[in-house]
């Protein structure tokens, strides 16, 4: 019997992935995850965001962010002025950052849609990987005689369910995370 439980857990792992490269994807309300990325030079090493501060949201348009040592203030400020991509400008009081997140223009939502479009195609293209490995596996264990022609068919429609099943996850996912974007 060929065993798609290996496969399945990589395409799971292939929607999560999706999952969390969409939460860091900008869309007119706040949300911490879109801090993610930043990387803070303190201590004199590089580190995450969140290993410096703590990163809350107590409005919708509004991040604020507690560092742990006020000496590193300047620098978490500096890492988010740094990311062009995002297009945050800080403001710091001396004991809070606070990044304030401008409104989306219509033509700059339709820019984060096409960003997240090319998301939506590099996670199909990871699933078709993992079916494309699933499927060549079974074909050589067909080839040594370890499996019969039977188990193969069965494997492989097992598959096309899983892949289904991710396939429509993967568009519920892009249509709401549009939809987030897209709303004013």
């Amino acid at each position: 019997m060929f065993d798609i439980k290996s496969y399945e857990s990589r395409i799971n792992q292939a929607l999560a992935h999706f999952e969390e490269e969409a939460k860091k994807i900008r869309t007119g309300r706040a949300n911490p995850g879109m801090l993610d990325g930043i990387i803070v030079e303190a201590y004199g090493a590089k580190m995450p965001l969140l290993q410096v501060a703590t990163i809350v949201v107590p409005e919708p348009q509004l991040l604020q962010i507690n560092p742990f040592d006020p000496g590193n203030l300047q620098a978490i400020v500096k890492s988010i002025r740094d990311e062009q991509s995002l297009g945050f400008n800080p403001s710091d009081d001396g004991r809070v950052i606070r990044v304030p997140i401008p409104p989306l223009t219509t033509e700059r939502r339709q820019q984060i849609v096409k960003q997240l479009g090319e998301k939506v195609e590099d996670c199909r293209i990871a699933l078709r990987n993992v079916r494309h490995d699933a499927l060549k596996d079974a074909k050589i264990k067909k080839d040594a005689k370890e499996l019969s022609e039977d188990d193969v068919k069965r494997a492989e429609k097992s598959l096309d369910e899983i892949m289904k099943t991710a396939q429509a996850k993967l568009d519920s996912l892009a249509k709401a995370k549009e939809q987030e974007i897209m709303t004013i």
